[in-house]
């Protein structure tokens, strides 16, 4: 088994290695550090948790070596080289990875976003750093205010650049890249390469080495668990895996900011301690949460897909599809936040008849059927209250009397979630589900079939 001293690394590096526990490379690490030592262009294909992020930072780190110790001028620290990310939570993630990795070698590192008073970062710009972790946005306004120099940048790194086309960022990405030296090293990342990134790489990018690992497959230590269920009844399937099964650090994804904040204030009236993060939330507010989750204070964080790529936490139990997402890829990298470096996780999705369109995608994309195991209980052909149906018109009473206010359900939607939680007697499920007699898709499509049967318990 090759360890990291076989890959040319500096002993300082080493020392710094040894003390985070890291043992040996992964096939990524051991792929790309050589390469990156010589100097080479790179073009990297990964699926999240595979350890990229050590796989350039760690030669680049040993390739500035010649420019730390150089003096205390701010002169003497220009920006030498330049990472980009899509989000603010893995331009935070990098650089706090970079500081450890140069705990025992003397170079300067800043990390810059949007969503923060740029006044603070600019004191530290001008002492002087030599590796600078951006965001697109936010580096060209520091160009705008002249408050840095990219003259001397030997080295680009564009990590998830197929995330920052997704986010619309091609058009800041090409001003940055003419800022540039014409002559330096350049590392690109992506989990997925449609015909944008192969342009993007063939601009920037000169006769680079084509490295692959695993791109769009799922770690085998990753457990997935599908549960079909009636798309009202989802917000109680939820609640009710959480308190059942006394789950702890579960990650939910939702599609759109306003369910993110809906679903987060809804487990919180069920007294699931659950905090939301997209993108309205300002820098401080998703820090806080992030910070919080991490540290086990917040049992449930309800995100959308800002949070799919910038969110390392050290073996994160469980990831929830609380909606299925739109692009197969996406499904990868939300669950590629759990089962990381070796760790055993969960992910499970609910998923609703509307989305099984989705999950065929999701399926073919990796290659696997995710066989549905049905929650006792949350059958999909049952739902919660006939609210969900059409109303009827509004009719007169029999006494006469007209316009009498529409008729409501005698049970509310949202009346349900303020009742005390009743634990379900049906077996946790973390024990062995009953296989399935018919093939897991014509059984999940005749399930959805089945008519649905509103709960008249109380009416």
């Amino acid at each position: 088994m090759t360890n990291f001293a076989e890959l040319g690394l500096a002993p300082d590096i080493l020392r710094a290695l040894d003390e985070m526990g890291y043992v040996s490379p992964t096939p990524i690490q051991e792929q790309v550090i050589p390469l990156a030592l010589r100097g080479g262009d790179i073009l990297g294909a990964a699926q999240t948790g595979t350890g990229k992020t050590a796989a350039f930072a760690l030669p680049l780190i040993q390739r500035l070596l010649p420019f730390a110790n150089t003096g205390t001028s701010p002169a003497k620290h220009p920006i030498r080289a330049l990472i980009l990310t899509p989000t603010r939570e893995l331009a935070i993630q990098v650089e706090e990875s970079i500081k450890t990795y140069c705990k025992h070698v003397p170079l300067r590192s800043l990390v810059v976003y949007g969503g923060v008073n740029i006044n603070t970062q600019i004191p530290i710009l001008k002492a002087g750093v030599e590796i600078l972790v951006a965001t697109p946005g936010r580096l060209l306004d520091h160009v705008q205010n002249k408050t840095l120099m990219l003259t001397q940048v030997n080295t680009l790194v564009l990590d998830e650049a197929d995330r920052m086309l997704d986010m619309g960022f091609m058009p800041d990405l090409k001003r940055i890249v003419a800022l540039l030296p014409a002559q330096r090293v350049n590392m690109m990342f992506s989990a997925t390469f449609p015909e944008e990134i192969r342009k993007l790489a063939d601009s920037i990018l000169n006769n680079p080495a084509f490295i692959e690992v695993a791109r769009n497959a799922t770690a085998v230590t990753i457990t997935q668990v599908m549960h079909p269920v009636h798309h009202e009844r989802k917000r109680q399937l939820l609640a009710h895996l959480i308190k059942s099964r006394d789950l702890r650090q579960v990650l939910v994804f939702t599609g759109t900011k306003l369910g993110c904040n809906r679903l987060a204030n809804e487990l919180n009236k069920l007294g699931l301690h659950a905090d939301a993060i997209h993108g309205d939330k300002t820098q401080q507010e998703r820090i806080k949460a992030l910070d919080a989750f991490k540290t086990g204070t917040l049992r449930v964080l309800v995100a959308t897909d800002v949070a799919a790529r910038g969110i390392d936490i050290e073996a994160l139990p469980f990831v929830v599809n609380y909606d299925l997402p739109h692009n197969a890829e996406d499904y990868v990298h939300r669950i590629g936040r759990t089962g990381r470096a070796g760790a055993q996780g969960e992910a499970i999705s609910l998923v609703s008849e509307s989305e099984t369109r989705y999950l065929r995608d999701i399926e073919k994309l990796i290659g696997s059927t995710l066989d549905p195991v049905i929650v006792p209980g949350f059958e999909p052909g049952a739902a919660d209250v006939p609210a969900y149906q059409s109303r009827a018109p509004r009719q007169p009473e029999r006494h006469g009397e007209r316009g009498a206010p529409r008729g409501r359900p005698a049970v509310a939607r949202d009346a349900l979630f303020d009742a005390p939680y009743v634990p379900s007697d049906a077996p946790l499920l973390d024990t062995a589900p009953v296989p399935l007699r018919q093939p897991p898709k014509k059984q999940v499509a005749a399930l959805f079939r089945s008519p649905v049967k509103p709960d008249t318990a109380g009416q």
